[in-house]
C-alpha cells in the first residue's frame, strides 16, 4: 500500500490534468482547477468509490465553501483512514485554504493510494451521482423535519384566522416575500463576491510562489561557481529576454538548421 510515499517518488511528478482527468472520469465531475477539491469531498468520495460502503456518504458536503464545512469534511475522511489504518497526516489548515501546491500534492497521493488498491481500474459498479444524490437526501432530510414541524404549527394557527383576517395581511405578507427576495439576491451577490476575491487570492498566491522560484534560479545562475556554465547560461537567456518564447523559438530553429546542415554535409561525404 501507498501510505507512505516519499517525496520524490513518482506519484509526485503526475500532473494537474492527468489528476483533474482522473476525478472528472471517475466522479462524474467537471473540475477545471486543483484549488476545488480544496472541501474534501472529493477526497471522500474517491475513497467510496475504493472502498464501497466505508464512507458514510451523507455526512460529506460537496456544497461546502467555508472553512467549517470544509473541516466537517476533513473530519470524515480522517475517520475513514482510521478505519482503514491509513497512515497518512492530513494538513487540514494548508488544504481548506485553497492551497493549489498543497491540495495537488495530497490528490497525487491519494491517486497512488487508490491505484495501489483497484491497479488503477475504475469500479464500473460504482454510480458516483447517485451516491452523491442520496449523501445529500439523508443530510438535507434530516434539516427537513424541523421546517415541517414549524409549517405545521403555523398552519393550524392560520387556519382559523378565516378569509377576511387573511385579505387584511396579505399586502404586508406579499411585501415581506419580496423583501426576502431581494435578501435572498443580495445574499447571493455577496457570496459570488467572496468567492471571486478567494480566486484572486489564490492565483496571486500561486503567481507569488513560481515567481519566487524563478527567483531562486535566477540567484544560483548567478553564483560564480556556476554562471559560466552553459546551462546557466541559457537559463539566463530565457529569464532576461525581452520575448522568452520568440528567443526559446529561434534558438530551437537555429539548432535544427545546424542539425540538417551536418546531416546533409555528412551524406554529401558518403
Amino acid at each position: 500500500m501507498a501510505t507512505n510515499i516519499g517525496m520524490m517518488d513518482s506519484a509526485y511528478f503526475v500532473g494537474r490534468n492527468e489528476l483533474l482527468t482522473w476525478i472528472n472520469n471517475r466522479l462524474q465531475l467537471h473540475l477545471s482547477r486543483i484549488e476545488e477539491a480544496a472541501s474534501g469531498a472529493v477526497q471522500c468520495q474517491m475513497l467510496d468509490m475504493t472502498y464501497p460502503g466505508v464512507v458514510p456518504m451523507h455526512k460529506v458536503n460537496f456544497d461546502a465553501k467555508t472553512e467549517y464545512d470544509m473541516i466537517q469534511n476533513y473530519k470524515v475522511l480522517q475517520d475513514v483512514f482510521n478505519k482503514l489504518k491509513i497512515d497518512k497526516h492530513i494538513e487540514v489548515n494548508k488544504l481548506v485554504k485553497g492551497r493549489p501546491l498543497d491540495n495537488l500534492e495530497f490528490l497525487q497521493w491519494l491517486k497512488r493510494y487508490c491505484d495501489s488498491v483497484n491497479g488503477g481500474i475504475m469500479n464500473e459498479n460504482y454510480n458516483p451521482v447517485e451516491r452523491r444524490c442520496k449523501g445529500g437526501k439523508e443530510r438535507s432530510s434530516r434539516g427537513s423535519q424541523k421546517i415541517s414541524k414549524s409549517l405545521q404549527t403555523n398552519n393550524m394557527h392560520n387556519a382559523g384566522s378565516g378569509d377576511i383576517g387573511h385579505s387584511k395581511i396579505s399586502g404586508p405578507r406579499q411585501a415581506k416575500i419580496y423583501g426576502a427576495n431581494s435578501a435572498q439576491e443580495v445574499q447571493a451577490l455577496s457570496k459570488e463576491i467572496t468567492d471571486l476575491k478567494l480566486s484572486v487570492d489564490l492565483l496571486e498566491k500561486e503567481r507569488d510562489f513560481y515567481f519566487a522560484k524563478l527567483r531562486d534560479i535566477e540567484i544560483l545562475c548567478q553564483t560564480p561557481e556556476l554562471e559560466n556554465l552553459p546551462v546557466a547560461v541559457a537559463i539566463k537567456k530565457i529569464l532576461y529576454a525581452a520575448d522568452a518564447k520568440e528567443s526559446a523559438l529561434a534558438e530551437a530553429q537555429e539548432y535544427l538548421s545546424q542539425t540538417l546542415e551536418a546531416g546533409e554535409g555528412k551524406a554529401e561525404e558518403d
